[in-house]
């Protein structure tokens, strides 16, 4: 078993990040081991090629990008993602993304009532997304893309 399986089995590891793939998924590199697709838990930030994908995906990388976070988690997704709350400077980044008005508090998966109450107050201080008189979600951004798509799209 390696180091990394270990570290992720308990819970907790720490790494550098290396990338950021959108709004809510980043990749790190721990000192040891590979690189880990990690998707940050509770929250759903805007699609690329979406409203507010890019700069959701901007924000979360001035927060982040080459810097060490730490990851508690040790659930994937369907997609072989961690799933995990990214941590640094003592403060939850899925939380922070969600109080700048940068994602949704996911709330067919039960977040925390913390992340449902920065949602409610980001919309009323219309900030980020929420500037939006009706900002799509990003599930039923999903939704409709794949509505869309043809057979060999799939």
């Amino acid at each position: 078993m390696s180091l990394l399986l270990v570290v992720l089995l308990l819970g907790q590891t720490t790494g550098k990040v290396v990338s950021i793939t959108d709004g809510d998924t980043i990749i790190v590199r721990p000192e040891q081991g590979p690189s880990v697709k990690v998707r940050l838990i509770h929250i759903d930030a805007p699609e690329r090629g979406q409203a507010f994908g890019t700069r959701a995906r901007q924000e979360l990388g001035e927060l982040v990008a080459g810097q060490t976070v730490e990851i508690v988690g040790t659930e994937k997704d369907r997609y072989g993602r961690l799933l995990g709350d990214v941590r640094h400077g003592g403060r939850s980044l899925n939380l922070e993304m969600v109080k700048r008005g940068l994602a949704w508090a996911y709330v067919e998966y039960d977040p925390p009532a913390e992340y449902v109450a920065a949602e409610s107050e980001a919309r009323s201080a219309r900030r980020g997304l929420w500037a939006d008189k009706a900002p799509e979600p990003p599930w039923t951004y999903r939704k409709g893309r794949r509505s869309k798509a043809g057979p060999s799209d799939k």
